[in-house]
């Protein structure tokens, strides 16, 4: 059998077809197993960060039912600890501190009031809500400064307080 008829022949056609599609098939896992590598790691990295972001409970996770061991997620409460610059660390009343970062588009409220970040003071009460980074901090979305002469709402009534019936 002379080359130029192998090369014309069905076989060697269907030869460089399953060639080809082995090769495709092979670059699809590659990129499969490269977008997975990139999800994994940065789940990783994330999941290692996730309680010097939001200040996970020293117990570990559900020890108590009663709703004492949750974390709030995306975010902090607390006062301000210490202010460098457009950082702040946070810290919630279980001493755990957050590094909270301000951007020139985080809306920063004092009541109904709009503030700018030089108007933070240490030992205020705030509230953030932003979004995780990989490093642990926080990049703030929004910041709500509570002053502390307020007083809080009072709570709603209990079932003692309804009439049921009359």
């Amino acid at each position: 059998m002379d080359l130029k008829n192998f090369f014309q022949s069905k076989a060697f056609k269907w030869l460089i077809g399953a060639v080809g599609a082995l090769i495709v098939c092979l670059l699809v896992l590659q990129l499969g197993m490269f977008i997975g590598f990139r999800k994994a790691n940065f789940s990783y990295r994330w999941g290692e960060n996730y309680h010097r972001a939001f200040g996970g409970p020293r117990e570990g996770f559900l020890p108590d039912f009663a709703g004492k061991d949750f974390i709030g997620g995306h975010g902090a409460a607390g006062t301000i600890a210490k202010i460098e610059g457009d950082t702040l660390i946070v810290q919630s009343k279980e001493q755990a501190e957050k590094i909270v970062k301000i951007a020139t588009s985080t809306l920063i409220q004092m009541g109904r009031t709009e503030i700018a970040p030089t108007e933070l003071k240490m030992d205020e009460s705030v509230v953030v809500i932003g979004s995780p980074q990989d490093d642990g901090s926080i990049n703030a979305k929004i910041i709500r400064v509570f002053n502390p002469n307020d007083l809080p709402p009072p709570p709603p009534p209990g079932p003692a307080r309804f009439k049921f019936w009359r």
